[in-house]
């Protein structure tokens, strides 16, 4: 902020107006009004509340030291001051806490990094379906992960046999698995081969057993509203007239 303060001024001294300074710093317009109209650094936190005592003053340091070394929540800073024997309220730090935000804006705090179920989510989706910051942390994690980018290709080769019904490549799938050094797909290769003609048929054939397990369902829905109220009569009612 002293050296923000100090190129203002200076910018100012060559006649230089506030658009212009904003644009050759990279600076708001209004922070730059701000540091124009104050003789020194030191009052955009005292401001024109100099001369005024506070029960905060005492504090205002170990604030600011906290502040330039990233802690910017008001109620944590408060909880810190209240520790070290501060005596006032929470509103009092938080109206400070907010003058230094406007001072001494911080960058954005870091982005949470993506947790395995969004990562599995963007590998089994389909890759037109992400947007621009998806796709581009999912290459970066892919990158950074040889045996995970492989098998995404497995996946996404195995979601394509399933989108166009080509069963009769799924033994060709299941050598290059088999070939490659990943373990949990193995086992799901080995689950496979238990009932290989019928994946075999759920990847060529159009038919869907989707109908009768959604009857299931409602049926199991119907019971569950019903447990312990009524005897199977009136289930069977229900039922068949919901067919």
């Amino acid at each position: 902020m002293r050296e923000q303060h100090a190129a203002v001024h200076a910018l100012l001294d060559e006649g230089l107006g506030l658009r212009p300074i904003a644009r050759r710093l990279g600076l708001a317009r209004n922070t730059v009004r701000r540091l124009a109209n104050a003789a020194t650094a030191d009052e955009l936190l005292v401001g024109r509340w100099t001369g005024r005592t506070s029960i905060l003053d005492p504090y205002k340091p170990y604030l600011q030291r906290r502040w330039a070394e990233g802690c910017t929540v008001a109620r944590r800073l408060f909880e810190e001051v209240r520790e070290r024997g501060y005596p006032g309220g929470e509103s009092v730090v938080k109206r400070y806490v907010n003058r230094l935000r406007e001072a001494f804006p911080h960058d954005d705090p870091p982005r949470k990094p993506p947790s395995v179920r969004d990562v599995t989510s963007w590998i089994t989706r389909r890759p037109d379906r992400l947007d621009d910051d998806q796709a581009q942390q999912l290459k970066q994690i892919l990158a950074h992960c040889p045996a995970l980018n492989r098998t995404a290709e497995h996946v996404r080769t195995f979601a394509e046999l399933m989108n166009d019904r080509r069963g009769r490549d799924l033994g060709q799938w299941i050598e290059r698995v088999q070939a490659d050094d990943l373990p949990a797909l193995h086992g799901f290769v080995t689950g496979i081969g238990q009932d290989l003609d019928a994946v075999v048929a759920g990847l060529s054939l159009s038919y869907s057993s989707g109908a009768v397990e959604g009857h299931n369902n409602k049926i199991k829905m119907l019971k569950r509203q019903m447990f312990g109220r009524a005897n199977f009569d009136l289930l069977r009612k229900r039922v068949l007239l919901s067919a």
